[in-house]
């Protein structure tokens, strides 16, 4: 399927596409092309569907708080490998 951007920049999905994988899509840039990937309504649900009892009996604010932790430490080592680079 190929569809065009309007002036705004905006990309109209199908109904039936929509029907299908719902309104909320998360845009992944690679290398050579964007995807576009559905996001659950309940997205933790949607997690424990896809990896199975992978996570146990983890608690969703358990999860967040790990996965923010994550997200924290890969900042600042960013920030801290840009400040290298920017003395060299």
């Amino acid at each position: 399927m190929s569809k065009s951007t309007d002036e705004r920049g905006r990309i109209y999905l199908p109904k039936d596409v929509r029907e299908k994988f719902g309104n909320q899509y998360r845009i992944v840039e690679l290398p050579s092309h964007v995807a576009l990937f559905p996001v659950d309504e309940d997205p933790v649900a949607g997690l424990r569907a896809a990896v199975g009892d992978a996570f146990g009996d983890t608690k969703a604010a358990d999860l967040k708080a790990d996965a923010r932790e994550a997200i924290s430490r890969e900042v600042r080592e960013e920030a801290e490998a840009r400040s290298q680079a920017g003395k060299e």
